[in-house]
């Protein structure tokens, strides 16, 4: 009988547990050999167990186990040439499997060499990478995972192991074809956006892509100097092969920012970088055959805007025949991808566009133009067709002056080729950064560059100031610099319940002799203002002026093209030559110079267009010179209606006086020794002792000027709040009566709003949000010198005594502050001989010069500087600067 299965054998099933192996089923040759089995006790069945008995054995745990570990001091003997004792720091992961992965293959090289591995059995190393690359991919999702739970942005590696892409062989364009280029470029540029420090250790772009998403904006400003320092290699790249290049740093920068806000993709699907401070800057005149498909910055002047058309971006088609869709395509700027054949049922179509499928993005063209100063004497001005592509959309408008970084590309034009009969490829720039010039110069004001300029409004004459910087290299004529300065800072528009607006903008007519410097005013105007269009009357046409018509060439419609004014909006428009103007074109400028609005009506177009600028104009007597002895009608071949629509009238007459003409010659020639090139500042010591005068030291730089008009035009708004509307009333009733009878410029309720809209200028010259009685008196005074300039001569010296009231009022001060001066140092001798119990007066009496100046305010003198330093105050008064206090001496 066979022997029965010990108990500890047993599952509870049976004589095998559920982890052992199934018992077989019984066959008809099992039951054979239980028969057998029963027949012969010595025959087993196959599925009994039999015990063997492997006896007592070898007790590993008895009492002599502890002489296995005793000391033998003989043979506990180690070489100290074979034992390394030096401590090493742990290493990581990534690092541990480099190190294994190299010494495993040392390993197989050595094996090989030796002979002792057959080739054919060593791994493939491709293999090996691979599945190394696999599984710190997983490693590094994990890592990922956790930093985004715990809302820490990481930089995210492709490839760990260093992968140099200075090593390059061949083209750039082959080079970045290779994944494993990508890949690095993405690591690179991400460890770029992510650790890239100023020096002031801010993080740029984390700050800048959480600016950008704040505003829900599509596009990431990357500077090119930022790019040059951190990783050069990219940035000689982008400028070589900058199409390859920019897919990439697009997909990378859409990673960034999914990284740091994980539902941006709700507000937008892409994010573009934008290239910007790109250190060469080329003329649309110099493009050439090395200039295709690389990266270039170029300038100019929008001319022409078509409008937003759709384009296929991304596009499937469906097959006609068996409804199957093909696709997605990615299209291209330069040809229309379409498939060749249907991969169903292999028809060559036709293929329809499934529209619910389709992306699209939006397409738009600009014409760029040089820039008039800086096209050579003789040439005509060159012009290139811009792309403007998703977010850079309507970004300029025609008249702005525009800096352009893009991608300098040709296309297939099939009317080249049947003019020319050969392969001649058009070429365009596909916009990659947009910037305006008054964008430029509004980005420009650092907060340092705000405080100064706030530091600077609080100077009493800053107004005196702003007007002796104007045009510097002019001698004199502070009527006409008044009246630019005025200009260029504006009034205040307004708009009466949204139906009817009043212009803020001055307009300026400057009529006199020739080599009077009208023309160098103007060119200095368009040289200091942000936003200025120069004309000439005799070059300048109804339609120049205004808005023409014409057919696009693209869509073959009729299209409106703004003129001079239009382009000016929200600037100064420049006309030298106003007197050669056709009286039609004048005519037709007369809205455009109240209202600021052009109406249009042609070819089926009716319209009306903005034109919201000052007008500065330059004209020249009829007989060539002004004669003081006609009236202002009789010099100028201008219409009432015309004249009436400028605020500030300067005759500029070529008057023979012996000294001012030595000085204006002292100051010329003085003009002319500085202008040079190699001119030195300790020249500037035998300048004076020769007694040519020199440039006053109040002067206002002209860059920081032009960043003051900027500043005051875009965050001053002065209000006419409390003013003395009796005496604006009195001096307009006295100057109409005047008028009347003098056969000067006539005076209308316009010169009203002129004179509320000079007072908001000489406002907003002092940062002021509200509009004072010497702004209303700055104003009066403007007013009066053009309405007196204006007249015969013998009816000029008469009026000026008339108004001598309005004209000196800034001179009667310096009277009216010594006897205040006199009652305050008066009440504090006194007050002093009380306290101190003195007989006699005291010696020295101290006035605080804050606590003058606040007087002085109540008396609605704000400037005393004038005052101080008068001859009346220094022969009485000093000051003491230590102390802040005026001092009298007894």
């Amino acid at each position: 009988m066979a022997p029965t299965p010990s108990s500890e054998a047993q599952g509870p099933n049976g004589p095998f547990s559920d982890a052992d192996e199934p018992v077989a089923p019984v066959t008809p040759h099992s039951t054979s050999d239980a028969s057998e089995a029963a027949e012969d006790p010595d025959i087993l069945e196959d599925n009994e167990i039999v015990e063997e008995d492997e006896g007592d054995g070898e007790d590993l745990l008895g009492d002599a186990m502890e002489e296995d570990y005793k000391a033998i001091p003989e043979l506990d003997i180690y070489d100290d040439v074979d034992m390394d004792n030096q401590e090493y720091d742990e290493m990581d992961v990534d690092t541990r499997l480099r190190v294994e992965a190299k010494l495993a293959r040392r390993d197989r090289e050595k094996a090989k060499r030796e002979g002792r591995l057959p080739a054919a059995l060593m791994e493939d190393d491709d293999d090996e990478e691979e599945s190394r690359r696999k599984r710190r991919r997983r490693e590094r999702q994990q890592q990922r995972a956790e930093a985004a739970a715990d809302g820490t942005l990481e930089p995210q590696d492709e490839d760990d192991e260093y992968y140099s892409l200075e090593d390059y062989k061949g083209p750039v364009r082959q080079w970045l074809a290779l994944e494993r280029t990508q890949r690095e470029v993405k690591r690179r540029f991400r460890k770029f956006l992510t650790d890239f420090q100023d020096a002031q250790g801010r993080v740029v772009y984390s700050e800048k892509i959480k600016a950008m998403c704040a505003d829900n904006r599509q596009s990431l400003e990357i500077s090119y100097t930022h790019l040059t320092q951190k990783m050069p290699i990219l940035a000689i790249w982008v400028a070589d092969a900058p199409a390859e290049l920019l897919k990439l740093f697009d997909e990378v920068a859409w990673r960034v920012v999914l990284d740091a806000f994980e539902n941006y993709d709700q507000v937008h699907n892409e994010v573009h970088v934008r290239i910007n401070d790109l250190p060469i800057s080329d003329s649309l005149r110099e493009l050439r055959q090395v200039h295709l498909n690389a990266l270039i910055k170029v300038s100019g002047v929008v001319t022409r805007r078509t409008g937003v058309f759709p384009q296929l971006k991304m596009v499937r088609f469906d097959c006609t025949k068996c409804g199957s869709s093909i696709g997605p395509l990615f299209q291209s700027t330069q040809q229309e991808l379409r498939p060749g054949s249907c991969p169903e049922c292999q028809s060559k179509g036709p293929f329809s566009i499934n529209m619910e499928h389709t992306v699209y993005r939006n397409y738009q063209k600009i014409t760029l133009q040089e820039t008039p100063g800086s096209v050579p004497p003789g040439r005509v001005p060159r012009h290139k067709e811009v792309i403007l592509l998703a977010d850079l959309i309507d970004c300029a408008r025609p008249g702005d002056e525009v800096e352009i970084t893009g991608i300098y590309t040709n296309r297939f034009d099939a009317s080249l080729n049947v003019k020319h009969g050969f392969p001649v490829f058009s070429t365009v720039i596909e916009a990659n950064y947009v910037r305006r010039k008054g964008d430029m110069e509004l980005t420009e004001l650092t907060d340092e560059e705000k405080r100064e300029i706030r530091e600077m409004a609080q100077d009493p004459r800053i107004a005196e100031r702003v007007i002796e910087s104007i045009a510097p290299s002019i001698y004199g004529e502070t009527h006409i610099k008044t009246a630019l300065a005025m200009a260029m800072f504006g009034g205040e528009a307004k708009d009466v319940n949204g139906k009817h607006r009043i212009r803020g903008d001055i307009n300026c007519l400057l009529l006199g002799d020739p080599g009077v410097a009208k023309s160098q005013f103007l060119k200095y105007v368009e040289k200091t203002f942000h936003r200025t269009v120069y004309t000439t009357g005799k070059g300048a046409s109804a339609v120049g002026l205004t808005a023409a018509v014409h057919k696009d060439p693209i869509t073959r419609e009729w299209t409106l093209e703004g003129g001079a004014l239009v382009l000016a909006d929200k600037g100064i428009c420049l006309i030298d030559e106003f007197d050669k103007m056709n009286d039609q074109d004048r005519t037709s400028i007369h809205e455009a110079m109240e209202q600021q609005s052009i109406s249009i009506s042609k070819a089926g177009i009716v319209t009306t267009l903005q034109a919201r600028c000052s007008v500065i104009a330059a004209a020249n007597p009829v007989k060539g010179r002004y004669d003081a002895q006609m009236t202002f009608q009789e010099n100028v071949d201008l219409t009432d209606p015309i004249l009436s629509r400028f605020d500030i009238l300067c005759v500029v007459r070529d008057e023979v006086d012996p000294t001012r003409d030595e000085q204006l010659a002292a100051f010329v020639v003085n003009s002319h020794m500085r202008s040079h090139p190699e001119h030195k500042a300790e020249d500037d010591v035998g300048l004076l002792a020769a007694g040519i005068r020199a440039e006053k030291k109040d002067l206002i730089p002209q860059q920081l000027l032009k960043k003051y008009i900027l500043y005051a035009r875009q965050y001053v708004r002065p209000k006419l709040t409390e003013v003395d509307e009796n005496k604006i009333a009195q001096f307009y009733a006295e100057l109409r009566r005047e008028s009347m009878g003098s056969g000067g410029v006539p005076m209308a309720v316009r010169h009203i709003e002129s004179l509320i809209r000079m007072s908001e200028a000489h406002a907003r010259i002092h940062l002021r949000d509200y509009v004072r009685d010497d702004d209303v008196d700055a104003a009066i005074t403007v007013m009066l010198e053009s309405f007196i300039q204006s007249q015969k001569y013998s009816v000029g010296r008469a009026l000026r005594r008339k108004f001598q009231r309005y004209i000196t009022k800034k001179k009667d001060h310096n009277e009216l502050l010594f006897y205040l001066l006199q009652r305050m140092v008066r009440e504090r001798s006194q007050y002093l001989q009380m306290v101190r119990s003195l007989d006699d007066v005291p010696p020295e009496v101290e006035i605080d010069k804050d606590d003058f100046e606040n007087e002085a305010r109540q008396m609605d003198i704000h400037d005393v500087s004038v005052f101080y330093e008068a001859e009346l105050f220094r022969k009485t008064f000093m000051i003491n600067s230590k102390k802040n206090v005026i001092v009298k001496q007894f």
